[in-house]
């Protein structure tokens, strides 16, 4: 499979530049689009902390609005990649149907499209970051390489499976809308595990999204080794680790295994895609 993704390289790079050409044709801000999400969610963010913040006595200080502002990149990019993914083969059904190729080639153009965005909004966001919260390039930051192959892995896989269901059951673009509205909440975005304390703190991690979005904040804002355990202290004096280098693990085996697994999946039913058209 993958050399044939090889194969179709230069198609590859058609439909993304297709993808980006439709994005920002006849836009006003152009480019500036790639921005409009992130700083929606670090806008949104700042309300609940400030509001939390108010309602406990404690004050808003930069380095925690600049987690929250690198989280809500990476969610950015995982919810932008499943929202275009989600469709991207029913939309181009004339094409599946004529001519034979790669399907899996629509759902990762879809995703490389949002890389793209990412990237764009990612060296936007770190100038502010090192402008306002004095942030400095650390040895830590190398961190963030595999952790961004791990968030594009598990998206991937997620982009394979629900492109895929919605060929089928047509209703699936809506469903995933649905999620991805109500999901950041359900993920450590605009907070961090710890505030729900030692039970809750565990089961906010097992969704596979919340150590990689950690540890993006851990490695870039707090340039923490992520080979080191980070402990809290409960309201009660219980100490719990936050973090631990078992989290991020668990999320490399969910998200290659799972990309890998979707991969094979995907290929397997492309031969039904069009009798459902």
């Amino acid at each position: 499979m993958i050399w044939e993704i090889c194969s179709y390289r230069e198609l590859l790079g058609q439909l993304v530049l297709r993808d980006i050409r439709i994005r920002y044709k006849q836009a006003i801000m152009g480019f500036a689009w790639a921005l409009l999400m992130p700083l929606l969610i670090v806008a949104a963010g700042c309300l609940v902390k400030i509001a939390l913040a108010h309602a406990s006595g404690d004050n808003v200080d930069l380095p925690r609005v600049a987690g929250m502002s690198i989280k809500a990149l990476g969610w950015a990019f995982f919810a932008g990649s499943i929202g275009f993914a989600a469709n991207s083969l029913a939309s181009n059904m004339s094409l599946v149907t004529k001519v034979y190729f790669p399907r899996e080639l629509f759902p990762f153009s879809a995703v490389i499209t949002q890389l793209i965005d990412t990237c764009v909004g990612g060296g936007f966001l770190l100038i502010l970051l090192g402008f306002f919260a004095r942030i400095s390039i650390s040895v830590h930051w190398l961190w963030a390489v595999p952790v961004m192959l791990l968030l594009i892995a598990i998206t991937a896989a997620t982009a394979l499976l629900l492109s895929c269901a919605n060929v089928f059951f047509r209703d699936v673009k809506y469903i995933v809308q649905i999620v991805l509205t109500f999901g950041i909440f359900f993920t450590p975005v605009f907070y961090e595990p710890e505030l729900f304390g030692p039970h809750g703190s565990f089961i906010m991690m097992l969704n596979p999204l919340a150590p990689i979005l950690e540890a993006f904040r851990l490695a870039i804002v707090e340039q923490h080794n992520l080979l080191l355990p980070v402990v809290a202290e409960s309201h009660d004096g219980v100490q719990f680790a936050t973090w631990h280098i078992g989290f991020l693990v668990y999320s490399a085996v969910i998200s290659v295994g799972g990309f890998l697994w979707a991969w094979r999946y995907f290929h397997k039913m492309e031969f039904l895609f069009a009798e459902y058209v």
